[in-house]
């Protein structure tokens, strides 16, 4: 019988390529998909970024502007390749816009009415998330000059009182305290924000205003704050949606996910912002 016999050589040459082939077996879309799987700041085990990036334009109510600028500074900062765009004003006129077609990713209200109503009308993606409250206190010139203590102080003839519109979330909330204090307010302007409001207030065209707590906390010195009982039993819920026309999804569920996440909570705690 013939037996085949093959050189040392070429034994290891045959050797060399069996392990060459076994290295390509493991190679970078093996590796891929080892890798799949990501820590809490969106980074694979090997360091590769799974977050997403992009810009997103976020529609928030007037009485966010100061804490949502630093919630969009920080997530930018920590996560590069991001842009966060904000749009401000009164709840009511940022969901009409909405409506209206307005490109926009996020929308975050300062009351849970005016939310419903862009639920009810398919606009939001998904069911909207609590992730704040807040409450009124009258917003009086530095010092109190007209020694303004209550809320029915506010009825007294002669002095200027500012309040938001009816349609706008401080304004439903106004009429709230109104109808739980038993006090009419006759106010000499009806405001479509409340930062309108506090301008108000702050710039010396009117006595006194309602407004949220945050925004006097917010004014550095510009106003000062009475707070009233009725205001605990007008507590105005702000929750925060995903829009059904959103460009970047991804990105625009990061971002609210970032709102209610421990470092968003902070921000908004130390704004005076209330638990949801």
């Amino acid at each position: 019988m013939t037996r085949l016999r093959f050189p040392v050589a070429i034994l290891a040459g045959l050797a060399a390529a069996a392990l060459l082939a076994g290295c390509a077996a493991t190679g970078p879309d093996t590796a891929g998909a080892r890798a799949t799987g990501s820590g809490s700041d969106g980074a694979s085990a090997t360091g590769t970024t799974t977050a997403p990036a992009g810009s997103i334009t976020v529609f928030a109510a007037a009485s966010l502007q100061r804490t949502f600028t630093e919630l969009g500074k920080r997530y930018e900062q920590t996560h590069p390749g991001t842009t966060i765009t904000f749009s401000f004003a009164g709840s009511s006129d940022l969901a009409t816009q909405i409506r209206n077609g307005a490109p926009a990713d996020v929308f975050a209200a300062a009351d849970e009415t005016t939310m419903q109503g862009l639920v009810g009308s398919d606009v939001a993606a998904g069911a909207p998330r609590d992730f704040a409250s807040n409450v009124l206190e009258i917003a009086v010139a530095p010092g109190n000059p007209e020694h303004i203590a209550t809320l029915a102080d506010l009825t007294r003839p002669g002095l200027q009182v500012v309040t938001c519109a009816a349609p706008v979330p401080c304004g439903a909330a106004t009429g709230r305290v109104e109808r739980i204090a038993g006090v009419d307010l006759r106010p000499v302007s009806e405001e479509q924000s409340v930062t309108d409001v506090l301008g108000k207030v702050s710039s010396g065209q009117a006595d006194a205003g309602l407004v949220y707590a945050t925004d006097v906390r917010g004014a550095g010195g510009k106003v000062d704050g009475v707070t009233f009982p009725a205001a605990s039993r007008a507590v105005n819920t702000y929750p925060v949606t995903v829009l059904r026309r959103a460009a970047n999804p991804a990105l625009a569920s990061a971002f609210t996910a970032y709102v209610r996440s421990d470092v968003g909570q902070r921000v908004l705690a130390a704004a005076g912002f209330g638990k949801p």
